[in-house]
């Protein structure tokens, strides 16, 4: 059965929200979204997910994919150390939302459902291997080769962020932190100072650019793809640091893969149901 000519529930749980929507070949249908209470208990933060999934599934809805911003156990979809929600230390998300609603669940990483969603949704389709670069508060990745998410043993294959480089480590240098963490400045200012042409400005997010090229020409090393997809809030500032980022992959010692490489801005709304939805179809390959 092709999983994309059924309907799906796609669920994006992140730190302050919960948003979900069915999701078929046509994209989203029914958007739904609310807060959850982030201090709250393990059962209140669940209370506030099957608010919202109680209004969304029906009997047309086969399978649910959640995408979370944690590490997870991929075979029993338990969830640990949820990112902003201090009282999930080790959730069994699948086996609990299984248990409710009596359909197939699948849960994985925020970032590997990003990668995922452009695979089927977006600037990926028809593409065998990409990946999908997040560029937020922090510097995740997920992988696609040969049109299936890798997330490797322990769902911990493309964390780049966490290789050291500098003093620290890649996500220090190369994410939207990046301006408090080494100039003490406040990220979504400098970003508008950069819209109005502030020149000061401009030359912080040639830094963070040069940064980042250096953290891509890594990833070139380790999976030479042709294509990587840059998502999270500090890709649509992209033209701030195009240009400082190309001169580092420009110097990698393979030429031909740095000519070959396309880096891509994702256009996708709602891409984290998206990608979260598209966890059901990576496990029933077309």
């Amino acid at each position: 059965m092709n999983m994309m000519q059924t309907m799906v529930l796609g669920i994006d749980l992140g730190g302050t929200q919960v948003r979900a929507a069915k999701v078929d070949a046509g994209g989203v249908h029914a958007f739904q979204s609310a807060r959850i209470n982030s201090s709250g208990t393990v059962e209140e933060v669940l209370e506030d997910i099957f608010r919202i999934t109680d209004i969304l599934v029906d009997p047309q809805v086969r399978a649910i994919g959640i995408g979370v911003p944690s590490v997870v156990d991929l075979e029993e979809g338990i969830v640990y150390e949820v990112q902003n929600i201090p009282s999930w230390k080790e959730v069994s998300l699948k086996k609990i939302m299984e248990s409710r609603y009596g359909i197939p669940v699948q849960v994985n990483n925020d970032a590997n459902c990003f990668a995922l969603g452009e695979l089927y949704f977006g600037k990926g389709r028809g593409r065998e291997n990409l990946i999908g670069l997040t560029i937020g508060t922090g510097l995740g990745a997920g992988i696609i080769i040969r049109h299936r998410l890798y997330a490797g043993a322990n769902c911990g294959a493309g964390e780049f962020g966490m290789v050291n480089y500098l003093d620290k480590y890649f996500e220090y240098y190369s994410c939207g932190q990046f301006f408090r963490n080494v100039h003490r400045l406040d990220g979504e200012k400098v970003f508008r100072d950069a819209l109005r042409g502030e020149a000061y400005a401009r030359v912080l997010f040639g830094e963070l650019g040069a940064h980042l090229g250096q953290a891509i020409k890594m990833i070139l090393y380790t999976y030479d793809t042709d294509l990587i997809i840059l998502g999270g809030s500090v890709s649509q500032a992209y033209t701030y640091f195009r240009d400082t980022l190309w001169e580092q992959v420009n110097m990698l010692a393979y030429s031909r893969s740095a000519q070959r490489l396309r880096i891509e801005v994702s256009e996708l709304e709602h891409s984290g149901i998206l990608g979260a939805a598209a966890l059901c179809y990576d496990r029933d390959p077309e």
